[in-house]
């Protein structure tokens, strides 16, 4: 059996032209060159032409016959994107297998096998977070807009096969769809944007324009020369598009009608004699645009896998280079892979078997990397304490829970210790989270049940309000208004005795990170009183801290704060991972982390932000708690102890560390016998 026969449409030069648009703007944007801050909308512009070509195709199949060849749909599709895709999967596979680290390998893992299953788009939704790797660490994250799209051409036949005794009902429910999934991305972008990006139901209005566009298209025998100023329009908003629309949390929304519609209106004037027309079937655009496909499925690897060996591209012209590299290997993918699966005859259970085969070899290689948690000994022993440490920042999190009623509605809170009524508050930012295994076995070994409430990047400090780079507007009001319902909340909570505070206090009071994350920044302001000009923010963090403490001494019996722990400033585990696993290899980044810095060359760092706690020590309102001892030794502070790594990031502590400091924390538990014990 070979595929069945169905409709074409008449090939048009122009779509190969648009779709070269679509794909230059995206690769070019990847690969950082200036003035495109809008080229991700390409993507969007894919989007139309697919369901325009697809949507088309299943319109006249059913006008025809009356219904829809699921079989042969899938097929067809099989044909069109399984060969390359699993050709790229293959080598960004092997090449991940020589270059990630484990924790990043056994993520390329779960990848692939989302990608195979067309649910990638979901994996990384899901996977958006404040320890999240970035994007340009995840080799197949350029999947999500394939998965979108195939979800929809489940979706698309099904909803033809369902409304085929009337077209017309058929046409009024693709509009109501088409409205219901517009209204939906405009209306909820600003709040859940990374659901409205990702998520096929908020994208469905994207590839339904073209849809809509193709049945109209059949149903009044357009021949889609319109009109040369429509062309000019189309053009100038998809170009507008690429070059001005900002990327980030007002995208898609209502920005994404701009390149939709400028794409409806290039393919619905396409085919006549003008100059856009012109430009887009010149037999350089028609090139690129078909080998479009493959160029979108190679460039990102090689761009990831590209910046995680090397760092940081040296300029533009490096870029340009591994962006050549991207063109000549999507036309090999085009020519020896694309095309010959196209051209040949086959019988349709060996399309099928092939696909069926390919997919489940990627599946059960995923699944093994996957369980095999990347498999680190690929990578030799002065990666290892590296590797460990980056694998050792995960806690268990599952007593967790967010009350729906109470004081602290709304607020995840933790228990540690031993099951009861909480009598140890512990309260702070992500510092706390890199504690909490310390702060667990404390809690155990003394027998006294805590809370634990966390917020990354959000001081433990009352009436502030924070303003963090590596925060959305959203997640800074978050932090202010959870701060005033934990002040508001203790009246309501009886069993607890006392409160530690942690924090990464020197970031709060220098308004920055340092060393490998000094490009973080954090203002912090009066909650509630314009901002002071000309007042060190050093002193703001000093006078909330000793408004904070005040405040807690009327309701706890004692207040600790943790002393920050060292900022080891030049070291990261996982890039000391990658310098010490890339030793010896072509192009590889210069070493640029360390594992120790003298005490001496933090005091500059730490004076101020100490000072306020240090003052309220020493007059008896707080008690200090310090794991410095334990981190420095003989002037140096150290990332490594005894071939363990005790630091994550130049800042975060691993669990092995918290776990050797529980010691630390024992004055917060030290209870007396009372009614509460």
């Amino acid at each position: 059996m070979t595929d069945r026969p169905h409709s074409p449409l008449p090939y048009r030069s122009d779509i190969d032209g648009l779709r070269a648009v679509a794909v230059l703007a995206v690769v070019l944007y990847h690969f950082g060159f200036p003035g495109l801050d809008g080229g991700f909308v390409g993507v969007d512009v894919f989007f139309v032409i697919s369901g325009f070509l697809i949507g088309g195709i299943l319109w006249r199949e059913y006008r025809a016959t009356g219904t829809i060849w699921l079989k042969h749909f899938y097929l067809r599709r099989f044909r069109r994107l399984a060969p390359a895709f699993f050709a790229m999967l293959a080598v960004t596979g092997l090449l991940s297998w020589a270059l990630l680290l484990p924790f990043e390998f056994r993520e390329f893992g779960k990848q692939a096998i989302a990608a195979t299953v067309y649910l990638s788009n979901v994996l990384f939704f899901r996977q958006v977070g404040y320890f999240d790797s970035a994007s340009d660490e995840k080799p197949l994250l350029h999947t999500w807009s394939l998965a979108v799209e195939e979800q929809f051409y489940i979706f698309l036949p099904l909803f033809i096969l369902l409304f085929r005794r009337s077209h017309r009902a058929m046409i009024v429910a693709l509009v109501g769809c088409w409205i219901a999934s517009l209204a939906g991305c405009i209306l909820l972008t600003a709040e859940y944007q990374t659901v409205t990006f990702f998520l096929f139901p908020f994208r469905a209005w994207e590839m339904l324009s073209g849809v809509l566009l193709a049945i109209w298209g059949a149903e009044t025998g357009r021949r889609w020369r319109g009109f040369a100023a429509l062309s000019w329009i189309g053009l100038a908003l998809v170009l507008a598009s690429v070059l001005l629309i900002p990327s980030g949390p007002l995208f898609p929304g209502l920005l994404a009608v701009f390149p939709v519609l400028g794409t409806v209106l290039l393919l619905a004037n396409g085919a006549g004699r003008n100059p856009v027309n012109r430009l887009l079937t010149m037999p350089e655009a028609v090139f690129v645009g078909r080998i479009s496909y493959s160029l979108y499925l190679w460039h990102w690897p090689v761009l990831v896998l590209s910046v995680y060996l090397r760092g940081e591209y040296a300029n533009l012209l490096e870029a340009a280079l591994w962006m050549a590299l991207s063109v000549g290997l999507a036309w090999v993918s085009w020519r020896f892979v694309e095309l010959p699966v196209r051209q040949v005859r086959m019988p349709g259970w060996v399309l099928l078997g092939g696909t069926v085969t390919a997919s489940v070899v990627a599946l059960g290689l995923g699944a093994v990397v996957y369980l095999k948690d990347g498999m680190p000994e690929r990578f030799g022993p002065e990666a290892q304490p590296h590797i460990a440490a980056s694998a050792d920042f995960l806690q268990d999190w599952s007593r967790c829970t967010t009350p729906t009623e109470g004081p602290l509605m709304g607020i995840e809170t933790c228990p540690i210790g031993p099951e009861g009524a909480p009598r140890v508050l512990v309260w702070g930012d992500s510092h706390v989270r890199a504690f909490h295994a310390g702060l667990d076995l404390a809690a155990q070994e003394a027998g006294v049940p805590g809370l634990v409430i966390w917020r990354a990047g959000c001081p433990p400090l009352f009436d502030i309000r924070k303003v963090e780079s590596a925060a959305t507007l959203a997640q800074d009001a978050a932090c202010t208004n959870a701060n005033l319902q934990i002040k508001q909340s203790f009246g309501r909570l009886p069993s607890l005795e006392k409160v530690l505070l942690i924090g990464r206090w020197a970031y709060y009071a220098n308004g920055s990170g340092v060393g490998l994350d000094a490009h973080n920044t954090i203002a912090v302001h009066p909650a509630m009183a314009p901002t002071r000009v000309g007042e060190l923010q050093q002193d703001t963090v000093a006078e909330a801290a000793e408004d904070t403490v005040l405040y807690l001494l009327d309701w706890f019996d004692e207040v600790l704060v943790l002393r920050q722990p060292p900022e080891i400033t030049k070291y990261d585990s996982r890039l000391a991972s990658r310098e010490a696993a890339h030793r010896g290899w072509p192009l590889a980044r210069k070493p640029d982390t360390a594992t120790e810095i003298p005490a001496a060359a933090l005091s500059q760092r730490v004076i101020a932000s100490e000072a306020p706690w240090r003052a309220m020590a020493a007059a008896g309102a707080v008690t200090l708690l310090d794991p410095w001892p334990w981190i420095c030794s003989d002037g140096t502070c150290r990332a490594l102890h005894d071939g363990a790594g005790w630091y994550f990031d130049n800042n975060h502590v691993t669990n092995t560390a918290a776990r050797a400091m529980a010691p630390v924390f024992a004055p917060a538990f030290a209870l007396e016998e009372g009614p509460g014990s």
